[in-house]
């Protein structure tokens, strides 16, 4: 089966989607497949292009499974900025659709969201390769960006409204992660049984419970204190002000550290918010293969989402957490996939979003007893051993794939 990839982010871009996306290829490659990708210069982990890969508009790479085309993503000098991001996303899309204008019939278009924007790169490049279109949401926009207030005006948000219907009415399919992200879609589609759901795999075999006292803490200063971490895309869908308030609740004991690792638009706030708080500790991104020493090195993790996003977002680190076997304290919306996963698995405690008092107290309560601690991360651990592996996932994408184009024959 020959198939073409657009997606945002691919290795060795370190975004969590890229992430995603790149291992589906690999695996889809290991079944035979030839696949093209589509998709930016690495450029996430900086917000800017990384060394190695300046000077250029487009990167071409040919592998054993086929080609990886990268184009400039244009990223916008402020990434707070929701027109700056708009054009930057227009010009991407505009790019990655001409590179990949010519070329051979495919079977079939994998086109990744977010950018929605990609949706229509996505369409176009069906229509000249001739092939069905497979449009796989990750996060359901424009729903986030209006939940928080990035996205405002009238006009916009019929814009906005509009692409998303008219894209997903064009595909052939719309994959989401989760049951609440598949009946906030169902409501927008005329004909339901295109959205299906296929979750984000668990690398269970990547990603390994460890010691706590890792290289990572040495690097940070961090000995033996219990470390609260936040680990991901630091941004208006994320009310991290939950964290730091706790902190400078919590600012007399000495034997807590929170840490944010990562980075995103509200970056600059947090840090602004936090100045004068010596428990917080910010650190950037680390390279994937520290995964798994990075999630080790806390002794709970904490998942975050504004009131009402649940249906539109899934985190996906969630899992990664649990395959880590850590802890979880969630601020999500009650019922939700996030929710429902931390109370099932026994992997921690959920409580309602954008909540001080029930955050704080949950917080203070999980730190008093390290034995539950450990207790919630080995439910959390076994629980996802028996989730979709990488590879089960891939194949859950190549029936989908032959179904497709069964009917399309």
């Amino acid at each position: 089966m020959r198939i073409l990839v657009v997606c945002p982010h691919f290795e060795p871009d370190t975004a969590p989607t890229g992430d995603v996306m790149t291992r589906i290829v690999h695996e889809l490659a290991a079944r035979g497949h030839h696949l093209e990708v589509l998709t930016s210069l690495p450029w996430y982990r900086e917000h800017r292009i990384e060394d190695g890969w300046e000077g250029r508009i487009v990167a071409r790479e040919d592998t054993g499974w086929g080609r990886i085309t990268r184009v400039h993503p244009f990223p916008p000098a402020d990434k707070r900025s929701l027109w700056r991001r708009a054009l930057s996303f227009a010009g991407f899309t505009a790019l990655v659709t001409t590179v990949g204008l010519p070329g051979r019939r495919v079977d079939v278009v994998l086109a990744m969201s977010p950018p929605l924007t990609l949706g229509l790169a996505g369409k176009v490049l069906a229509v000249v390769r001739r092939a069905p279109l497979v449009f796989n949401i990750q996060d359901v926009f424009p729903d986030v960006a209006i939940e928080v207030g990035a996205l405002t005006g009238r006009r916009a948000i019929s814009a906005a409204r509009w692409l998303e219907k008219f894209t997903y009415a064009r595909s052939s399919a719309v994959t989401v992660l989760s049951d609440d992200l598949a009946e906030n879609l169902r409501a927008k589609v005329e004909d339901p049984t295109r959205v299906r759901v296929i979750p984000n795999f668990v690398d269970t075999a990547a990603i390994r419970p460890g010691s706590r006292m890792t290289p990572y803490r040495r690097e940070l200063g961090i000995g033996h204190e219990l470390v609260v971490m936040y680990a991901g895309n630091v941004g208006f869908s994320q009310p991290l002000e939950l964290m730091v308030d706790a902190a400078r609740s919590m600012v007399e004991r000495d034997d807590v550290r929170f840490v944010v690792n990562g980075g995103g638009s509200a970056l600059e706030g947090l840090r602004r918010r936090a100045a004068d708080l010596p428990n917080v500790v910010f650190a950037p991104y680390q390279p994937r293969e520290r995964l798994s020493e990075v999630l080790s090195s806390a002794d709970l993790h904490l998942v975050l989402l504004r009131e009402g996003l649940a249906r539109s977002s899934v985190p996906s680190k969630t899992f990664s957490i649990l395959a880590a076997g850590r802890p979880v304290l969630a601020s999500v919306d009650p019922g939700s996939e996030i929710s429902r996963v931390v109370e099932t698995a026994g992997a921690g405690v959920s409580v309602p979003p954008e909540d001080p008092t029930a955050f704080r107290a949950a917080l203070v309560e999980m730190l008093s007893d390290r034995e539950a601690l450990v207790r919630f991360g080995r439910s959390g651990r076994s629980y996802v051993e028996s989730w979709l592996s990488p590879a089960a996932v891939a194949l859950e994408y190549e029936r989908l794939f032959g179904e497709l184009g069964a009917r399309s024959r």
